[in-house]
């Protein structure tokens, strides 16, 4: 388990990358936004509230269904793309946890790929406020999974154990999407019920500077020293050029658990 320090520390470093962000990230699919739909008892006009939202990849779906949308945004950069992509919705720049609430309780929070970034003391305490009586709670999360080109994300290990030996995993063998389970608990504290789950695998291709592009979208990459981070990505790119016709896939599972507030 990450410091509160390491946390914070990680969770700043994504505005350095927002136009990459936007560019590479994947939108989510709309599987997730039917069950959404269904488990929170949603309709066109309610109010849904989302933590994170990057540079708008949940929110534009969001928008399309005709909710009302209030976003919180850490990174400024982030939040600018957002404001540019969707202005239908409602984006602030804030710590959500600082965030005051507003009067007027939302049908649902949603939090893709950013609930486990929210500090643990009150990820389910505010959330549940936020929400009006048997209002949803929906997290998301992305697993990198088997599937497209399982053996170059193999091969690639061999580039992190030179340049970045702290997080590598030569032993790396990515799991089926049907061995990881729907685990994000929503129970602690007693305010949520789970009421349901979604999940679809997603194959995305990048060509070599996309991938690259990607990469620098995550922490741990933006995180490293310059130095090392060049070495890293030229290592990979030499790898996806020799190797793979300069073009890989990469199979995402996208999983969601929505809990209904007690």
């Amino acid at each position: 388990m990450r410091s509160d320090d390491e946390r914070e520390r990680l969770r700043q470093t994504f505005g350095a990358a927002a136009e990459r962000y936007d560019r590479t990230r994947p939108s989510y699919p709309g599987v997730m936004l039917d069950r959404l739909a269904e488990l929170g008892g949603l309709a066109p006009g309610d109010r849904v509230l989302e933590i994170g939202c990057g540079t708008g990849q949940l929110t534009r779906s969001l928008v399309a269904r005709g909710y009302r949308v209030t976003a919180v945004e850490l990174s400024e950069d982030l939040a600018a793309v957002a404001r540019r992509n969707v202005p239908e919705a409602e984006v602030i720049t804030g710590d959500f946890e600082q965030w005051p609430l507003p009067d007027e309780p939302f049908a649902a929070v949603a939090a893709a790929t950013s609930f486990h970034w929210i500090d643990p003391a009150v990820q389910f305490t505010k959330t549940a406020a936020a929400l009006r009586p048997g209002g949803a709670l929906a997290i998301i999360g992305t697993a990198h999974v088997d599937g497209g080109s399982s053996e170059f994300f193999v091969e690639v290990q061999k580039c992190y154990e030179r340049w970045d030996p702290e997080h590598t995993r030569p032993d790396l063998r990515l799991a089926k999407a049907e061995s990881i389970k729907d685990d994000f608990d929503v129970t602690p504290g007693g305010f949520f019920e789970r009421v349901g789950t979604a999940r679809e695998v997603v194959e995305v291709p990048y060509d070599t500077e996309s991938y690259l592009d990607l990469l620098q979208t995550f922490s741990g990459h933006l995180a490293l020293p310059p130095e090392r981070l060049d070495g890293l990505l030229g290592c990979i790119r030499d790898l996806i050029d020799d190797r793979y016709d300069g073009r890989v896939i990469k199979a995402n599972l996208f999983r969601m658990v929505v809990g209904r507030k007690r």
